[in-house]
């Protein structure tokens, strides 16, 4: 088993790194999935490898929705920040 020791530094601004990272991760594991199905001659094997592909790329989705809205709302903060100036 591979242990994890990712912490967050708490320090993003218009963005999350552990996001950034996640989707990093998440998008290197349907890579490799894909590639796994496309040497996969069992029709049952490919049929879950297409499903796990599939929820991955809703997961992916959700992470850059999520990254698109903090970066909003950043750049909305520093709006407000600046008409202040």
């Amino acid at each position: 088993m591979v242990e994890h020791n990712e912490k967050c530094d708490h320090t993003c601004r218009e963005s999350c790194a552990m996001l950034n990272e996640a989707l990093r991760r998440e998008t290197a594991s349907v890579r490799f999935y894909e590639t796994v199905f496309d040497e996969c001659n069992a029709p049952e094997v490919k049929s879950v490898l297409a499903e796990i592909v599939d929820e991955r790329r809703v997961q992916i989705l959700k992470i850059i929705q999520k990254l698109n809205e903090l970066r909003a709302k950043s750049q909305a903060m520093d709006g407000i920040t600046n008409s202040f100036s």
